[in-house]
């Protein structure tokens, strides 16, 4: 069965769909781990792989003696906003437990840049992360252009689209051992955000960002085009829950649980009576009725289906009235 959703009545095919018996069921089939069994570089290269897409931050820091560093992190992420608070970590080095400049620098000044990485600068970024000897720059080895802070004393990284001037309030040890995290804990004193990324509004346009993630090995993962989708937030009054789905719902072998989650999210089942007109309203689900009035499984495969195509048009509602007509 095709729908367009452009036209009015619905187009069937003789021909069957093939899909699996439970969509949703996982494969019982599990690699089981215990960390301290396993080759530290082989564990470590299992958790960059599994825990992705991270985000990157591109640290600017500077030495005891005023030279420039700059390097990228992906233990990263914001921790707060009311103090500001975001996190990366400049890991002991697995191979033979060394640290790196970025923290030396950290621990001598107090302070750091932390830019954002978008898709256009993510080769220069990748070359930034050379492990240069100390005191080589690599604003000049990866080509990228300073900007002098207004409030540290690092600068940031003009290419980027987003600059954070930081001052680090914490670094945490977790460990002495290859592999162990330094967890610096900075607090944003000025965010600088590039007109070029930014609505009419003056919003951050998520498309305009380009922004690029970290993954395993030499992968990484693009944040444009196709690759981004919205969720709709849970109502700010409870969702209905998937408890609370009729059993030929819950149980569907066409719908999937992002399915299910859809549809749960709503407040309240839609009454008989606006399932009633909309199930006359409607030409595709008519002739569903129609074609298959004989066929009660049938029937409800085919609903299942039309409601599973307008749920990714987040036609939720309709769905609703499809599911229950």
């Amino acid at each position: 069965m095709f729908l367009d959703s452009d036209r009015t009545d619905i187009i069937l095919t003789n021909q069957p769909i093939t899909l699996s018996t439970d969509n949703r069921q996982l494969s019982t089939n599990m690699k089981t781990i215990t960390p301290k069994e396993l080759p530290l570089a082989e564990f470590h290269n299992a958790l960059l792989t599994a825990i992705a897409p991270r985000p990157i931050c591109f640290a600017s820091t500077i030495d005891a003696d005023g030279n420039s560093n700059l390097s990228p992190f992906s233990f990263f992420n914001i921790f707060g906003s009311n103090p500001t608070t975001l996190i990366f970590s400049p890991a002991r080095r697995v191979r033979d437990n060394t640290i790196k400049h970025t923290l030396e620098n950290v621990m001598a000044n107090k302070e750091v840049v932390i830019n954002v990485v978008n898709y256009n600068m993510v080769q220069q970024m990748s070359l930034a992360s050379c492990e240069y000897p100390k005191g080589v720059n690599e604003f000049v080895k990866a080509g990228f252009t300073p900007i002098a802070s207004q409030k540290v004393k690092p600068f940031r990284v003009k290419e980027s689209p987003v600059q954070f001037e930081c001052i680090v309030r914490d670094i945490i040890e977790t460990g002495n051992e290859g592999g162990a995290g330094n967890l610096v804990i900075a607090e944003i004193v000025l965010m600088h955000i590039d007109d070029a990324v930014l609505t009419l509004d003056g919003k951050i346009d998520q498309h305009k960002m380009d922004l690029v993630g970290r993954l395993g090995s030499d992968w990484y993962v693009r944040a444009n085009a196709d690759s981004l989708f919205e969720v709709t937030k849970p109502n700010r009054n409870l969702g209905m829950g998937v408890d609370n789905l009729p059993e030929h719902i819950r149980l569907s072998k066409i719908l999937t649980g992002n399915d299910l989650g859809m549809l749960a999210n709503e407040l309240t089942i839609p009454d008989a009576d606006s399932v009633e007109i909309y199930k006359r309203m409607n030409k595709n689900v008519s002739e569903i009725h129609l074609r298959f009035a004989d066929d009660a499984q049938k029937l409800q495969t085919e609903l299942h289906r039309f409601a599973q195509y307008l749920l990714n048009e987040s036609k939720v509602s309709d769905a609703w009235k499809v599911l229950l007509g």
